[in-house]
């Protein structure tokens, strides 16, 4: 009775109409014939006519049945095939509802998550990361993600399946407002695929380089007869420490080794965090100086061109933070390990005479100069402009020092510049103003800073073909690239230092107020905490000549000397310190009645280092929406690398970051919270 309702249609149904067409088609020839063609013909047609259309009848009377059932029990046989194959397809796969949970499975897909058939649990009990969330949304539209379950490694991928469709084609539902949907989900295993590749990223060749810092040092600290045995001791540890690592090294001069070694290797020497650098350092025949190395590795790249470019990066990265460290360089990646030497000071000024000569030649060459400092400058950054200023005054070239922000550290000197009618109203401009004045004869040298973020006017630095960079910090990640000339020296005490040592190779010409080397001292005494951090030979005789050209001790102690408010804020600071974890000092300075508690804050964190047994400081300050961090350490703390995992940077005793848009109370929990992972890591002890 059902199948009875069933209705053909399409090619089907005319094919089997055709033979009712040509029976009715007969008939009518038939009674054409009886009118035109006699009664004997018509009566032949006519019989044949008859027998013609019972076979017809029959035909569609019983014929039409059975092929109606055939059609149907091949559609049914052929839904369940499809079923079957479904089921036993070797691809894993499953539908989901619109809620994540699980409507059908097949058996691949059984095996993966082992479960039985008909398990309906969301989908997210198996695979955490696919939440309802990143289902697709619309119609065909694919999802793709990567997925680890188990031990196997599948790419997943989800279709978008709606049953609106499926809907409007029934008869017993209305589907006019429904927008339910099915995700389809399937499972590619590529643990094979990951495996392979895998392989081979492991074999991929890394280029590295290695330089003795201190080799000319290091050998003369030892006695002639034993410099040889010490040479081959160090090449000896360098030479087994590769070879364990299944790399390859020769030495291209005296002091530099190049090597090559698998990348798997690589990250073998990162998980030891490069052992070697102690290793070396511990190497002793009765030298009085310990040997220190730089490494510089390059991973990753398109070629081994753009690898060995990446190791000679990495290595004077490695060099301008101070030496004794490894650096890591990838296309997208640098990783820092070691630094936790003092870099050795060089007792030659041949570097500062041909940088004091290069310096000469860009200014001369140039009609204007602007000289910029970092941010909320400080006074060695400006003492550093007023070295550059009177370089440029002498070789008769305008100057003008970029400063926005006048801090109280520096607010008296700048008074003494302001009332002095021997300089120009427009030596202190803004950075609207230096802007204005920027032409194609524009030489910008940068002082006490070699990050473009927190210079005092970064547009400067897009603007400018001409730059000079002049810096005693160790060098980041982040640097002012395309400087004409760089001459960055961690070893340096302060800018002023370093300014002072161009001053006096840049010409017999150049003559010195009295205020300008008040200045430039000034600079020296804060950045080295009166003489007493990261001073060296070469800094007591920067002093010395600032000291011959009218620098006074007892101006400078008066020009910054503290008013009530600034040393009782540093006395609090210092008196409600916490001690963390028995050798970290950690505390807040208030910001309130302060004109620059950023300086009162690194001064109390230089206080700090004086209680016994206190490795590092740590003073926060809360100053326009921003926490100031200041760090200090004596020596056995690299203060530096911290500061960097917080975004900051600096020296290896002297160092500091800034916090946006969080409180002081946040900013200690992070600090806490750095310090535990770096020594679970074993950076810091």
């Amino acid at each position: 009775m059902k199948k009875s309702k069933i209705r053909l249609k399409g090619r089907l149904k005319t094919f089997l109409s055709v033979f009712t067409y040509l029976t009715m088609f007969l008939w009518v020839v038939n009674i054409a014939v009886f009118a035109f063609g006699g009664l004997h013909a018509g009566l032949i047609l006519a019989i044949f006519s008859i027998c013609y259309s019972i076979v017809v009848i029959l035909m569609n009377v019983r014929t039409r049945p059975l092929i109606m059932n055939e059609l149907i029990s091949f559609a049914t046989e052929y839904g369940q095939i499809q079923k079957t194959l479904l089921r036993e397809m070797d691809l894993a796969s499953c539908l989901i509802d619109e809620t994540g949970r699980i409507v059908w499975t097949n058996i691949e897909f059984e095996k993966i998550i082992h479960e039985e058939k008909g398990c309906h649990k969301p989908i997210s009990n198996f695979f955490p990361t696919v939440t309802v969330d990143k289902f697709p949304m619309e119609a065909d539209e694919e999802v793709q993600m990567d997925l680890d379950y188990g031990q196997s490694n599948y790419s997943l991928r989800m279709r978008h399946i709606p049953l609106s469709e499926i809907g409007r084609n029934s008869d017993i539902i209305d589907t006019d407002d429904y927008e339910g949907y099915l995700i389809m989900l399937y499972l590619f295993d590529e643990t094979a695929l990951k495996l392979a590749v895998q392989e081979i990223d492991d074999q991929s060749l890394a280029s590295g380089l290695i330089y003795l810092d201190n080799y000319d040092e290091a050998l003369a600290s030892v006695e002639e007869v034993r410099r040889s045995l010490l040479i081959a001791l160090i090449d000896r540890k360098i030479n087994k420490y590769i070879a364990r690592s299944n790399g390859i090294v020769t030495k291209t001069e005296k002091d530099k080794y190049f090597v090559i070694m698998p990348k798997k290797s690589l990250q073998q020497l990162q998980e030891s965090r490069f052992d070697i650098l102690d290793e070396v350092k511990n190497v002793s025949i009765g030298n009085e100086m310990g040997v220190t190395l730089s490494i510089g590795v390059g991973v990753n790249g398109l070629s081994y061109a753009q690898n060995y470019e990446f190791a000679r990066t990495a290595i004077d990265l490695a060099l301008g933070r101070g030496g004794d460290q490894a650096v890591v360089k990838s296309p997208d990646n640098l990783v820092y390990y070691g630094g936790k030497s003092q870099q050795v000071e060089k007792s030659t000024r041949v570097k500062a005479r041909v940088k004091a000569h290069a310096l000469r030649e860009i200014i001369m060459a140039n009609d204007t100069v602007l000289v910029m400092g970092h941010r909320m400058g400080d006074v060695d950054s400006f003492g550093a402009s007023i070295g550059i200023y009177r370089i440029t005054k002498s070789l008769e070239k305008n100057c003008h020092i970029v400063l926005n922000d006048v801090t109280t550290s520096i607010k008296p000197l700048l008074d003494l510049f302001k009332s002095n009618s021997e300089y120009s109203e427009d030596m202190i401009v803004g950075s609207q103003q230096a802007i204005e004045m920027m032409g194609r004869k524009t030489v910008l040298i940068v002082v006490d800073v070699n990050r473009p973020s927190i210079t005092d006017c970064p547009e400067l630095l897009r603007n400018c073909k001409n730059i000079v960079v002049l810096d005693h910090h160790r060098q980041g990640s982040e640097t002012i690239e395309n400087a004409t000339l760089s001459y960055v020296e961690p070893y340096a005490s302060s800018a002023c230092e370093m300014v002072s040592e161009i001053l006096q190779y840049i010409g017999d010409d150049v003559k010195m107020t009295s205020l300008e080397a008040d200045c430039m001292y000034s600079g020296i005494v804060v950045d080295t905490n009166n003489f007493m951090q990261k001073t060296g030979v070469r800094t007591f005789e920067a002093a010395a000549f600032l000291r011959r050209h009218g620098a006074d001790v007892i101006r400078v102690r008066k020009l910054f000397r503290e008013n009530a408010e600034e040393y009782k804020a540093k006395a609090d600071a210092v008196s409600q310190a916490e001690i963390y974890k028995g050798v970290y000092a950690i505390s807040t300075c208030s910001s309130e009645d302060i004109d620059s508690p950023t300086v009162i804050g690194a001064q109390a964190a230089n206080e700090l280092l004086n209680i016994k047994g206190i490795k590092a400081s740590f003073v926060c300050t809360h100053y326009q929406n921003t926490v100031y961090v200041s760090a200090r350490s004596i020596d056995e703390v690299n203060v530096q690398v911290i500061m960097e995992r917080l975004g900051g940077g600096g020296h290896m005793t002297v160092a500091g970051c800034q916090m946006e848009s969080i409180t002081v109370t946040e900013a200690i929990g992070i600090i806490k919270e750095t310090l535990d992972k770096m020594i679970e890591e074993g950076e810091i002890k």
